[in-house]
């Protein structure tokens, strides 16, 4: 005999409080194994095919894991200390282009910033607060990824359970399975493949346009000799997650920057407005429906939410664990939905359509 309804979801809602305390309750403790199952996933759909290609799951793995060490190695040495150098300069910029843009308006437009105006003094301190908070931030970033993700958890913890997690990631599907309720079985394996489904598509998907938008942007704008290009690009390539705000943030950044360095070079800034136009087009109508698909069903408001407050009650780890979380609350919600739409509640007694 099945459990009462109310009974059921006492014990499921227990259960999601449980695991909430323990994200909260363990924190960083946790972390190495959340990066390593976030790799085992996305990585998991290569290895499948390498075994389809003859690899055994072991030898796939092993491809895999050597492939992506290389991979690391060539980024720590030559990518990710040319970024922390550009972010460092550009945020020690700030003052001079504040400098700059005051020096831009007085000669253009003498009356719009007098000796002593408002403007004047706005834009001084808007350059020194970028200056001073931007090194804060870099600092406190600095520190803060210094003390949780220490050497050992980098080079040593995250690759293991990584490897392992990858190894075994069929059999661990099978045993939670295994493990459902036989009564709500087919139920639970029908939205576990629309909550599969909805992260293949983001964390995936978006994930590799995100890697390509960024590299693209990177390299056209170093290309184009645009300061700070690197770390730029990076930027609008990292929030191209969040649907226009990379474009935007990174656009903006970008034109703001080639108006300093290229004025009166209107060639040079016309080309840096057509790379992110280029980008935004080959975004919208190549990479986002061949790898994303139109069916992800994560609004950027619902994404925006999730982040600010998984960030804000978990920290660091509620960061990474929001966009999962925030894809399967949104698959549960429209099942529940689509369930109360074909429920007496909503249909009525005559169980009939709404016209």
């Amino acid at each position: 005999m099945a459990l009462p309804a109310r009974q059921q979801l006492k014990y499921w809602g227990i259960a999601a409080a449980v695991f909430l305390f323990v994200l909260w309750w363990l924190g960083d403790v946790i972390l190495p194994f959340i990066l390593g199952g976030a790799i085992a996933y996305c990585l998991d759909p290569l290895a499948d095919r390498l075994q389809r290609l003859g690899l055994s799951r072991v030898a796939a793995t092993s491809v895999i894991t050597v492939i992506a060490i290389l991979l690391f190695v060539v980024l720590a040495l030559l990518v990710i200390p040319t970024l922390i150098n550009q972010a460092v300069g550009l945020v020690e910029s700030a003052p001079k282009i504040a400098t700059n843009l005051q020096t831009f308006l007085t000669e253009r437009f003498p009356d719009l910033i007098d000796e002593g105006s408002v403007l004047r003094k706005s834009l001084v301190g808007i350059g020194e607060t970028v200056r001073d908070r931007g090194g804060q931030l870099l600092n406190g970033l600095l520190a803060s990824v210094g003390g949780i993700v220490n050497v050992l958890v980098l080079f040593v913890i995250v690759p293991v359970v990584a490897f392992y997690l990858l190894l075994d990631w069929d059999r661990m599907v099978a045993k939670v399975d295994a493990m459902v309720p036989r009564e709500h079985v087919g139920t639970v394996r029908r939205i576990a493949n629309d909550i599969d489904s909805t992260l293949a598509g983001f964390i995936r998907g978006q994930g590799t346009v995100c890697l390509i938008l960024g590299i693209y942007y990177a390299g056209a704008l170093a290309l184009v000799g645009l300061n700070f290009g690197l770390v730029v690009g990076a930027i609008a390539g990292f929030l191209t997650f969040i649907p226009y705000v990379g474009a935007l943030v990174g656009g903006a950044l970008a034109l703001g920057l080639a108006l300093f360095q290229f004025w009166g070079d209107w060639l040079w800034i016309a080309v840096v407005a057509v790379i992110f136009f280029s980008g935004q087009f080959a975004e919208g109508n190549i990479l986002t429906p061949k790898l994303v698909g139109q069916s992800v069903g994560l609004h950027p408001v619902w994404l925006i939410f999730a982040l600010s407050a998984f960030g804000a009650v978990f920290g660091f780890v509620g960061l990474l664990v929001a966009v999962p979380v925030a894809a399967s609350l949104g698959v549960v919600i429209r099942y529940g939905l689509s369930q109360y739409r074909q429920s007496l509640l909503y249909r009525g007694q005559d169980n009939s359509d709404e016209p």
